[in-house]
């Protein structure tokens, strides 16, 4: 039997939907909720995203939408878990702590400071295509990838000035 056209995306792309769902939600069960949701929602415009063509670039606008969208700030969410201390420099899962750390920094932000910063390092999109997918202006995705850092700058730094398990990176 043939594979529909809408078939054939999914097996295509459902990988790269679950790693972008997973950076923006940071958790396994929520990001393939939110694939799910995303690929209902576009098997009900598919004609149209097929006709006019990028239907990952629409699916990608579809996931970023029901993300930000007021009804999962409603949903009920697990209580932030504590950070994890700083791993010795010959620990063999220093690098395990680190992502562990930095995907819990993530969640604990809002979440249009966390998509900026997803859409920003982990798409690699200009502050205008994000604007313009937010429905916000370039300086409003300045303004919210500024705070972002700078309060994950100060969720991983210690009493001394120490960064734990991150780097500083230049704006």
């Amino acid at each position: 039997m043939r594979q529909s056209a809408f078939e054939q995306f999914v097996g295509e792309s459902q990988s790269a939907l679950m790693r972008h769902a997973y950076a923006l939600t940071g958790d396994v069960h929520a990001s393939e909720d939110l694939v799910q949701d995303t690929l209902v929602r576009m098997a009900g415009a598919w004609r149209r995203v097929d006709r006019e063509g990028n239907p990952l670039g629409y699916a990608r606008t579809v996931m970023l939408r029901l993300y930000v969208s007021r009804w999962r700030v409603l949903r009920r969410r697990p209580a932030p878990q504590p950070l994890v201390e700083t791993a010795e420099p010959r620990d063999a899962y220093a690098g395990v702590d680190a992502r562990d750390a930095v995907r819990r920094g993530l969640a604990g932000l809002p979440r249009l400071q966390r998509a900026v910063l997803v859409l920003s390092y982990l798409d690699d999109m200009a502050d205008e295509d994000i604007a313009e997918l937010l429905n916000r202006r370039p300086a409003t995705i300045r303004s919210l990838r500024s705070r972002g850092l700078h309060a994950l700058r100060d969720r991983f730094s210690t009493s001394d000035g120490a960064e734990v398990g991150v780097h500083r990176g230049t704006n």
